[in-house]
């Protein structure tokens, strides 16, 4: 951005972008009338109001899905896939003021938030050209006497759930394999980010997407709103990204109606740095896995492992490159860290980080509060962190970097799966046996090599252990929305 946003601007942006829920393809107020604000991160004023959704309105959005089911689900691949690419092209050409709206409602830098436009779209032009390769199988029975048919067909209606941290992305990676695979979905956005979905459905909308194949909920009860969707026979799927507390409640409720279920729920990833490393690369890596998105990314880098040898002119580095980022209002000319989303989630940041201090931390740079409103919290490194440091066992969430030394390859892998966690793992090493070594050993979905950043539309997204199950992007993410028939035709 080469010049600042002025209100005005802002404001048009923002009265661009429909207020109400999406139900069979009509925006519409909340059934009960009542409404949600929603708020600049930056200054926590209010920037916009939106339809609070009820269980009533929840159900209405699911019958609208269930009734243009099996029309969607005959539709031609082609043009599924058309209507996918169509939005591509249309999240592509209005990238600038999409990136404004996100910065206003989530608060990062907008040229971070151009970026996750981008990478918003790409999912709707991955699974644009996955619509046309949905798969079966055909062959000769073993003993001769049948052939053995296999056909893949949408699971049917999906309930997707988005957390607050991607608002564009973490749609669109739901949205896209969704509509490829021929289903259709109620779309329940994060209360603190509804806008971006908002404006996106209608581009979708608008590109020909028709009546009741999406349908979005906005609400700030989601217990009371999705719970009835989820013990409904109707609903059939439901993806989820989120926390592991929630992941796992919604799990069991999940069970009664026996759903297909995904989860990509919380990160507590390692950052691996070796002796042998290029020093000046790990850091930019480092620069990367941890600040992106501010650091309030499951793939955030959440622990620095750093060999022994090499890890104060490691802790040096990233402190002087942490230090000197400018902190401020995303749409400001400059800034390279926004706000946190909310005070709750800086409190949780300023939590974590005190108790490292009182264990006996040291702060290479950051951890003091800024002055003046907004929920800012200020790059930080922290050096000689203690084993017991909470934030070396939770999600911090925020741009918070604990460097640990370690003295062998192997107290760095049992350090980095010593979590309940298992997204993504970083590892910077120059010896291509001891990168092979790590990569088979850490315990992850997935793990960059040499790399700070792992996410790619055309690849499967997604964790182990505690961080949930099931893939998103790749050839993988349309799986998810398919089932299995298998048809025996005697011969």
């Amino acid at each position: 951005m080469k010049a600042p946003i002025d209100a005005t601007q802002e404001q048009r942006i923002l009265e661009a972008v429909p207020s109400g829920l999406l139900i069979d393809g009509k925006w519409r107020p909340a059934a009960g009338g009542t409404t949600f604000e929603v708020e600049d991160p930056s200054t926590g004023n209010p920037i916009a109001e939106v339809a609070n959704a009820d269980s009533a309105d929840a159900l209405q959005a699911l019958a609208a899905a269930q009734a243009a089911l099996p029309e969607w689900a005959a539709t031609p691949p082609r043009e599924r896939g058309e209507i996918l690419r169509r939005a591509f092209e249309a999240l592509t050409e209005r990238a600038d003021e999409l990136a404004v709206l996100m910065t206003l409602e989530m608060g990062k830098p907008v040229s971070e938030s151009k970026a996750e436009i981008s990478y918003a779209a790409e999912f709707f032009r991955w699974f644009s050209e996955e619509a046309v390769r949905i798969a079966g199988d055909y062959k000769v029975a073993p003993g001769g006497g049948s052939r053995l048919l296999v056909m893949r067909q949408p699971v049917g209606p999906a309930l997707l759930i988005t957390p607050w941290n991607f608002p564009m992305a973490m749609g669109t990676r739901k949205i896209g394999p969704a509509i490829a695979a021929g289903c259709t979905m109620v779309l329940k956005p994060a209360a603190l980010t509804p806008l971006c979905s908002l404006a996106m459905a209608q581009i979708l909308i608008d590109c020909g997407l028709p009546a009741g194949v999406l349908n979005v909920v906005t609400t700030t009860d989601a217990n009371s709103t999705t719970g009835p969707l989820i013990r409904d026979p109707r609903l059939r799927k439901l993806s989820f990204t989120g926390s592991t507390a929630v992941g796992k409640k919604l799990i069991e409720a999940s069970s009664e109606q026996v759903l297909r279920v995904s989860m990509e729920l919380g990160g507590n990833a390692p950052f691996l740095v070796f002796a042998d490393a290029d020093i000046e690369a790990a850091v930019d890596g480092a620069m990367l896995a941890k600040m992106r998105n501010g650091g309030e990314a499951c793939t955030s880098a959440n622990r620095f492992y750093v060999q022994r040898d090499v890890a104060d002119e490691f802790s040096h580095r990233l402190a002087e490159r942490m230090g000197a980022l400018k902190v401020g209002r995303g749409t400001d000319v400059g800034v390279n860290v926004g706000p946190l989303v909310s005070e709750k989630q800086r409190a949780k940041v300023v939590e974590l980080v005190d108790d490292a201090l009182a264990k006996g931390a040291v702060p290479s740079c950051g951890a003091e509060l800024p002055e003046g409103p907004g929920y800012f919290y200020p790059p930080t490194v922290l050096s000689s962190v203690p084993r017991g440091a909470r934030l070396l066992d939770e999600e911090i969430f925020g741009p918070v970097a604990p460097v640990i030394p370690f003295e062998s390859e192997e107290d760095a892998v049992g350090a980095a799966n010593a979590t309940e966690y298992g997204l993504v793992a970083y590892a910077y090493t120059t010896n291509l046996d001891r990168a092979i070594r790590v990569a088979e050993g850490i315990k992850a979905g997935m793990v960059g090599i040499n790399a700070g950043v792992v996410s790619n539309p055309a690849a499967p997204f997604g964790g182990v252990k505690q961080s949930g199950f099931g893939r998103e992007g790749g050839r993988e993410g349309i799986e998810e929305y398919l089932d299995v028939k298998y048809v025996a035709i005697k011969a």
